[in-house]
C-alpha cells in the first residue's frame, strides 16, 4: 500500500496529466494540430508516472516508462491491451508532430488523441481510488 508522500506525488503527477490534457484541447482548438499530439501524449505520459510514483518508481527515459506500464499493469491484466495501444500510438504520433518535418497533423487526428487521453487519465483515476 503506498504511503501518503507517494499518493501526493502521484496526485500532482494526475494534475499535471489533466493541465496537459486541457492545454492539448486549446492548442486544437487554435489549429496547432502538432502541439496538440504533443500535450495529448504528455497527459498520458504524466498519468502513467502517476502510476509509478505510487510504487516509488521513476524512470529517466519514455522508453522505461512505457515497458513499465506494459509488463505491470497491462500483461498482468489490470489495465487492458487498449491502454498499451492507446499509449503507444499516441507516444508515435507526438514522435511525428515533433521530428517529422512532413507529417501532417489534422484536427480530426488530434481530437482522437485527446479523447484517447481522457479515457487513459480516467482509467488511471479510477484504479488509484480503489488503492
Amino acid at each position: 500500500m503506498p504511503d501518503q508522500a507517494h499518493r501526493d506525488l502521484a496526485a500532482y503527477r494526475l494534475e499535471n496529466a489533466r493541465t496537459m490534457l486541457a492545454d492539448a484541447r486549446t492548442l486544437t482548438d487554435a489549429g496547432s494540430y502538432k502541439s496538440g499530439n504533443n500535450r495529448a501524449y504528455y497527459a498520458i505520459f504524466h498519468a502513467v508516472r502517476a502510476l509509478l510514483a505510487l510504487e516509488g518508481l521513476d524512470f529517466k527515459k519514455h522508453s522505461a516508462v512505457i515497458a513499465h506500464f506494459q509488463n505491470q499493469y497491462v500483461r498482468t491484466g489490470i489495465f487492458g491491451k487498449e491502454y498499451s495501444s492507446i499509449l503507444a500510438k499516441a507516444s508515435t504520433i507526438r514522435n511525428d508532430s515533433d521530428y517529422n518535418d512532413f507529417f501532417i497533423a489534422s484536427r480530426e487526428d488530434t481530437q482522437k488523441q485527446i479523447e484517447n487521453a481522457d479515457k487513459f487519465i480516467t482509467a488511471i483515476e479510477e484504479y488509484m481510488g480503489r488503492i
